[in-house]
């Protein structure tokens, strides 16, 4: 069973850091692309941050420069840096690993139960 575990979200005030981590379990991690995701109250989830396994990353405009999505194989986790942080940044932050099989035309895709994050002074 393919379990993700996400910590490191909390209270902060603008301008502050908070480390996001998201443990990934019963599955071969390296082959997965990551992301993660967010979803303020009464607006949808957006893209925040990507990182394919080849090492490719990708990042929403709103928060280049301040985050970085990083991995570590060994540790089967994800993590997201994020600093100088915004009113603006306050969601549910989701963790996502996904993997395309294209012998069999199939996706696997799963998704963490989120953590939130509040920047607020």
């Amino acid at each position: 069973q393919v379990q993700l575990v996400e910590s490191g979200g909390g209270l902060v005030q603008p301008g502050g850091s908070l480390r996001l981590s998201c443990a990934v379990s019963g599955t071969f991690f390296s082959i997965y692309d990551m992301g993660w995701y967010r979803q303020a109250p009464g607006k949808q989830r957006e893209l925040v941050a990507s990182l394919t396994r080849g090492g490719t990353t990708n990042y929403a405009d709103s928060v280049k420069g301040r985050f970085t999505i990083s991995r570590d194989n060994a540790k089967n986790t994800v993590y997201l840096q994020m600093n100088s942080l915004k009113p603006e940044d306050t969601a549910v932050y989701y963790c996502n690993i996904a993997y395309y099989d294209p012998r069999i035309g199939a996706r696997y895709d799963y998704w963490g139960q989120g953590t939130q994050v509040t920047v607020s002074s």
